[in-house]
């Protein structure tokens, strides 16, 4: 039993490595993007719509609707970054149960990542809304005497957001393997259901947190002209 995919090796040559991480992210990925064109290619205006149609429907009214309820007042703006984080989550998730398939979400690197992009899209939506000096700003609110701890906030924040996921996701991976040494039949049955189950609010946790972050980003941004404009 192996404690993360980054220790399956496929192929290497000196300091080149290709390990499962990398090769199921891509495979991830890959299948993400294939998946998304398929449902997407054919969309219908009428009342006669496909299957997938409606799943996808249901999904992106369903985040848009997460995304709303945290304070971001336009959640088709960000449902493009944060879609696609809780999307990538959940299939790693729930492709755990495909034999032979690895998350990559159970390495450290992947985590870190996405939590990298967290990091960077934080200042990027808050400089949007806010402007580069509104954003700077902010740092050093309600007092100056703030700005090393909000500083210390946005690193620690991040690293948590790396650690937590890679936590759980890992956790559950070895209960699994575990338990498939000790009792081969029921109790491995059981924990892939609540691995999978967990897996869906780990992602759902990650895509809060990463809403929340941003909201608390652009908080203080002035209301666009549509919505001064529009009746209370």
């Amino acid at each position: 039993m192996h404690l993360s995919p980054d220790e399956v090796l496929f192929w290497h040559h000196g300091f080149l490595k290709l390990n499962a991480t990398i090769v199921f992210t891509w495979v991830l990925m890959f299948a993400l993007t294939v998946g998304s064109w398929l449902v997407t290619r054919r969309l219908s205006m009428g009342l006669e719509r496909s299957r997938w149609q409606n799943v996808l429907e249901m999904v992106v009214t369903g985040i848009e609707k997460q995304i709303e309820d945290v304070g971001l007042k336009r959640p088709r703006a960000y449902i493009g970054f944060l879609g696609t984080l809780f999307l990538f989550v959940a299939s790693a998730s729930l492709s755990a149960v495909l034999p032979g398939f690895e998350p990559p979400t159970a390495s450290l690197s992947t985590t870190a990542a996405l939590a990298l992009c967290v990091f960077a899209a934080v200042p990027l939506f808050g400089i949007e809304e806010q402007g580069l000096g509104g954003y700077l700003r902010s740092y050093a609110e309600p007092t100056v005497l703030m700005l090393p701890f909000n500083i210390i906030s946005e690193l620690s924040r991040t690293l948590a957001l790396a650690v937590r996921l890679f936590g759980n996701m890992m956790s559950g991976g070895m209960i699994l393997g575990i338990l498939l040494t000790i009792t081969p039949f029921l109790f491995p049955i059981v924990m892939t259901a609540l691995g999978l189950l967990t897996g869906m609010v780990q992602a759902y946790i990650f895509t809060i947190l990463a809403a929340v972050y941003i909201a608390a980003a652009v908080r203080n941004a002035p209301r666009k002209p549509a919505e001064a404009a529009s009746p209370t």
